[in-house]
């Protein structure tokens, strides 16, 4: 049946893609209530999907309000929700589905961890670690967020993240050699500085930072914080954009211990050149997607999506092509 669709404004094109194509595959016709700040993409996809042949009906992209989504998830025409967001509209979204006794799909936040492991190729942790937090400028819900480093080689690795932010070059979105482009909006930018100085008072050191960017765009340096504790007010929270947490700890158990301790549960990275070590430490993590001696990937034959926090149901793969049909039994008995 026809299912509702809220999406994000971080990728504003792909993310519709990912949650259109299967159900167009299968069958269900789509709304799409797409984020406020990316009207002009949204209509943009939805006269692609006509050009390209699909039936008048396949995906109709609606201006409303999140009132409206209401409305329309209560719509007995409508068969299903699905959303990738914040928590708190994961929870909205998840409320009036269930009133409605419609099926939903949820992919929210992360605040995934990067662990290196002892044995790890530091060679390809120095190649990866920048651009597993930097991409995108950071507004990625699959960044690695959380660093997790054995004490031993703690400094180091804090080298090579100031290394690769010094050198990541911070500009014009447009411009093929920008590495950083700004926030989306000046409240993500706000909201972020305001997580940054409440990690800093909370006892945080910041380790990294420059000088803030001259020109037009809602720009944020990359930053480094250490030194995070337990009760500091960032320790649980994700921080959309280009800031590292790095975290000191003395064995592989305590790390696995700490990658755990989150509310959310999205994906998370493990380092080691002994792929049966990485797998076992992976196991371990609760998380709907691990990535070995790689950042976070998202690719059509990948499912996606967490646990806790992070939602619940698939996008992508086998798993998002049935996420919304019917498993439907026809059973002739034998005579």
């Amino acid at each position: 049946g026809v299912i509702v669709a809220v999406e994000p404004w971080n990728f504003p094109l792909y993310q519709v893609v990912r949650v259109f194509a299967p159900n167009f595959i299968v069958g269900n016709p789509m709304i799409l209530k797409h984020a406020s700040i990316c009207a002009k993409s949204a209509q943009l996809f939805a006269d692609l999907v006509i050009e390209a042949g699909a039936p008048e009906g396949a995906l109709t992209n609606l201006f409303i309000d999140y009132d409206l989504v209401s409305k329309a998830i209560h719509d007995p025409r409508v068969a299903g929700v699905c959303l990738t967001g914040s928590e708190r509209g994961g929870a909205a979204v998840a409320k009036e589905a269930g009133e409605a006794l419609k099926k939903s799909t949820l992919e929210l936040g992360g605040n995934d961890a990067f662990i290196i492991l002892d044995d790890a190729d530091w060679d390809e942790v120095k190649a990866v670690a920048p651009g597993a937090r930097l991409y995108n400028a950071g507004q990625v819900c699959t960044s690695s967020k959380r660093f997790i480093v054995l004490a031993d080689k703690f400094d180091e690795f804090i080298d090579i993240l100031k290394d690769g932010f010094s050198k990541a070059k911070v500009g014009d979105p447009m411009d093929p050699e920008t590495d950083v482009a700004p926030l989306s909006s000046k409240s993500a930018q706000e909201k972020l500085q305001k997580q940054v100085d409440s990690a800093v008072a909370g006892g945080a050191t910041l380790v990294y930072s420059q000088e803030p960017v001259e020109g037009d765009g809602f720009f944020f340096q990359p930053t480094i914080l250490t030194n995070i504790t337990k009760d500091n007010p960032i320790y649980n929270q994700e921080l959309f954009g280009p800031v590292a947490e790095v975290y000191k700890v003395n064995s592989e158990e305590e790390a696995i211990a700490l990658a755990n301790d989150s509310s959310y549960g999205l994906g998370n990275t493990v380092f080691s050149s002994d792929i049966d070590h990485a797998q076992r430490v992976a196991e371990q993590i609760e998380t709907g997607m691990s990535f070995i001696n790689s950042g976070w990937t998202s690719l059509p034959e990948l499912p996606f999506g967490g646990v806790k926090n992070s939602g619940y149901g698939r996008e992508l793969s086998d798993l998002g092509l049935n996420a919304f049909v019917n498993e439907h039994l026809i059973f002739e008995p034998t005579k």
